[in-house]
């Protein structure tokens, strides 16, 4: 795959999953429009997040049943476009709250464009194509906050969503006659059998552990992006919107310094390093805890977090797709459940704990997901050290039996 590609995947990605996350550097002037109280701001971008969990269920199995991604990509874009154009016309919150949940929905069409960058990737390409892809989801949500401040603070918080859908639309129409198309060698599944595959997995060790891993990651994740503008426009600070936003460029810079993860995942090293960067979350929410008098230790705690997230999503993305080969995108539709689950649930309480605790609650909470997420990897890699260490491409055996035993109960006659 070449460059360009690579980046036009990367930028699918982020435009996709910006339309989740645009809400979150504008939820007080976003809540004051449509009528949403402080304490239930949150659920502003937690509705998007339960619209994506839904689609992570019922839409990303399609890209293991249906051949041609690249145009259940391109469909996925255009309904998710439809929903961001409902969102900036909403004139209630129920409205907003329906479109933010359709476009949520169908941004899953994220995982799709991963598996279809692993599915076209030789081996030792895989980790570097799926970090440079993925990078456009750190990218998509940290920038999604620079371009929604600017924008909101010129012509208000529904300019974005205008701008987002017009977006989707055109790499709607470029996705089809940009990429390659995929070497059929997969043998597609019917929808049944790519569902109860999915639930299969779930019964996994490896699966479940790089799973808990994310949900405590994003959890930690979404603490803080979801609830950083709420302290920035109170005292000492009141920073506008567009001041909010600009803190998103920090965050950028770490997710940008992770851009070699992929590479030192393809080395064999995406264990031992998502344990190293789990302890960096850590230590970055002891900086992100001193915003209420230094700045310049929020920057460096958020450049630390972000940098830490993209490191451990690459790495849990590269062990999976590298254990289930033959159905990528079931996979990681599955993992990412954990990641939507994670998301919504820091999104929700952030904005809770900093109504009745202040700053300080916030950064509790973030840290505290964090070392459970670290918890959850060294229990894991134990647990491997002790001798059961799942055999190379056992993940993929288990759902190939399990596409087995669903096709043989489909074909079995009725007795």
């Amino acid at each position: 795959m070449d460059v360009w590609r690579r980046v036009l995947l990367a930028v699918v990605c982020g435009v996709a999953v910006a339309s989740v996350y645009a809400a979150q550097p504008v939820l007080v002037p976003m809540g004051d429009s449509l009528g949403v109280s402080a304490g239930q701001l949150g659920w502003i971008v937690s509705i998007g997040q339960f619209g994506y969990l839904i689609g992570l269920v019922l839409l990303v199995p399609l890209g293991d049943v249906i051949v041609n991604r690249r145009r259940l990509i391109a469909v996925h874009l255009a309904i998710t476009a439809i929903g961001l154009l409902l969102t900036s016309a909403a004139s209630t919150a129920w409205m907003a709250f329906a479109g933010l949940a359709l476009a949520g929905m169908f941004a899953v069409v994220v995982q799709t464009t991963v598996a279809y960058a692993a599915s076209v990737s030789p081996p030792a390409e895989r980790g570097r194509n799926i970090g440079i892809v993925t990078s456009g989801v750190v990218i998509g949500i940290l920038g999604a906050r620079i371009v929604t401040g600017l924008l909101a603070e010129q012509w208000g918080w529904r300019s974005i969503y205008v701008l987002l859908g017009v977006l989707t639309l055109g790499l709607a129409v470029l996705v089809p006659h940009a990429l390659p198309p995929e070497e059929h060698s997969r043998r597609p599944a019917g929808y049944g059998q790519a569902l109860t595959a999915l639930c299969a997995l779930f019964g996994e060790w490896v699966f479940l552990t790089r799973g808990l891993i994310a949900f405590f990651l994003f959890a930690s994740f979404g603490t803080l992006w979801s609830g950083l503008s709420l302290p920035m426009t109170d005292a000492p600070w009141h920073f506008s919107e567009s001041q909010i936003g600009m803190f998103g460029v920090a965050g950028l810079a770490g997710a940008l310094g992770a851009a070699r993860a992929g590479r030192s995942a393809d080395a064999g090293r995406a264990v031992p390093m998502a344990g190293v960067a789990l302890a960096l979350l850590i230590v970055s929410w002891a900086a992100i805890a001193q915003l209420s008098w230094s700045l310049w230790l929020l920057i460096v705690g958020v450049v630390l977090l972000d940098f830490a997230v993209q490191v451990v999503h690459v790495s849990n993305q590269h062990t999976l797709t590298s254990a289930y080969t033959e159905r990528t995108s079931g996979v990681i539709g599955a993992y990412m459940v954990f990641y939507s689950l994670g998301s919504a649930l820091g999104a929700a309480t952030t904005t809770s704990v900093f109504t009745s605790h202040g700053w300080a609650g916030s950064s509790v909470l973030g840290a505290g997901f964090a070392l459970c997420a670290l918890i959850t990897w060294a229990v894991g890699r134990g647990r491997s050290s002790n001798g059961t260490k799942p055999v190379p491409g056992a993940g993929a055996r288990s759902w190939e039996k399990a596409m087995q035993e669903a096709e043989t109960a489909r074909t079995q006659p009725v007795r």
